[in-house]
């Protein structure tokens, strides 16, 4: 039995919904296994789309106060919104706001316009399709578009989405298309009483958890080329150069994609703005150079990984070149015998021992010698 359908569903008896596949069966029966079919994928893509989400997209919302009793709160889109449109000049100087959106919901870009009052160059970052990793200024605020780790990675090129961030003095917006692991880790330790004092101190954080995320790839992937280098110097092949080629390309786009940003906070913090203190700019500083060393770990594997593809290569053309040698060495073997069967299979007349009581041994004989000659003139220039 299906559970009843929820507000803005139609129910019937196999009768399909408006907005989701609901239908009603006799108590006891199971529903049709082409019922299952429809319905399963519809709604894996409506929590694909919601992941998380309210009515306005918002998956998670904390408001940050030091001077309170409680100062980390979850809220709501209704509460963040009237926060911003009333309580945001009378509350305290240290409290701001995250709001972290899923952008597949059709809501969320509308309900930023209404209340969150952005800078257009965030909305502009939002469409303009550019995925390289960027952080700078507009107006008085920080526009950052990073590259982060699909929540289910599985080591793909593609598991690879953008993480678009808006940061001002009291408010920080992420916003996302699909689920990403360094956001989700800074929302699991906010969870868990983690209290940035600050919005760049929030940012500081998401870049930290950012670079513990891809030390794990890095240690992912470190231990895939161990086990791969393990199994070429046991002598198995098998299909290594295609997984050696998968992790390579992975790490050459996660350095595409992620190398500019050290570069961009080291140029950002060189003219910070007035809202950002120095602390602040300190630890932004310290989590962009283990990001660099993040990188650096990244370019000695791909590196590494080159060394390993260019050794089964060499195996490779070895044994190809055994392979040949062989085969040269079995037609040169097989010339003789091929030269005088042609010969002798002439049906002309005039040919020789055909009257001999020992012509045949006597071809033998030749032929052994030519095959001997022939033998040792190869195996000779081989060794």
């Amino acid at each position: 039995m299906l559970p009843a359908a929820d507000d803005g569903c139609v129910t019937g008896r196999m009768a399909p919904t408006r907005s989701c596949h609901i239908w009603r069966t006799p108590s006891g029966a199971h529903p049709p296994s082409f019922l299952i079919q429809r319905t399963l994928p519809a709604l894996h893509d409506l929590a694909a789309n919601s992941y998380g989400g309210d009515e306005a997209g918002l998956i998670c919302g904390y408001l940050f106060d030091a001077a309170a009793p409680e100062p980390v709160r979850a809220i709501d889109s209704a509460q963040a919104a009237a926060w911003l449109d009333a309580a945001a000049p009378s509350s305290p100087e240290s409290a701001f706001l995250w709001l972290h959106f899923n952008l597949s919901h059709a809501q969320a870009e509308r309900w930023l316009l209404r209340h969150a009052r952005l800078s257009d160059t965030f909305y502009e970052t939002l469409h303009e399709g550019l995925p390289s990793t960027r952080i700078e200024r507009a107006d008085d605020s920080l526009i950052a578009v990073i590259n982060d780790l699909h929540f289910e990675f599985s080591f793909e090129p593609s598991d690879i989405s953008t993480l678009w961030i808006s940061v001002g003095p009291r408010l920080v917006v992420t916003a996302r298309t699909k689920p990403l692991r360094s956001v989700d880790a800074l929302r699991t330790a906010v969870k868990a009483g983690d209290a940035p004092r600050s919005s760049t101190e929030l940012l500081e954080h998401l870049l930290r958890a950012q670079a513990d995320v891809l030390v794990k790839i890095v240690r992912g992937v470190t231990s895939r080329i161990d086990r791969i280098e393990d199994e070429l110097l046991a002598g198995r092949l098998d299909h290594k150069r295609a997984r050696l080629g998968v992790l390579r390309r992975l790490l050459v786009r996660l350095q595409r994609l992620l190398a500019p940003e050290p570069a961009a906070l080291f140029r950002l913090l060189q003219g910070p703005p007035a809202w950002m203190a120095e602390p602040d700019a300190q630890e932004l500083r310290g989590s962009t150079e283990e990001f660099s060393v993040v990188l650096r770990d990244m370019q000695a594997l791909q590196e590494r990984i080159k060394l390993l593809q260019e050794e089964i290569a060499a195996n490779v053309n070895e044994d190809n070149n055994r392979s040949l040698f062989v085969l040269t060495v079995v037609t040169v073997l097989a010339l003789p015998i091929n030269i005088l069967a042609g010969l002798f299979g002439m049906n002309v007349g005039g040919i020789p021992l055909a009257e001999h009581k020992h012509g045949f041994w006597i071809v033998v004989a030749i032929v052994a010698s030519f095959t001997a000659v022939a033998a040792w003139a190869a195996f000779r220039k081989k060794r």
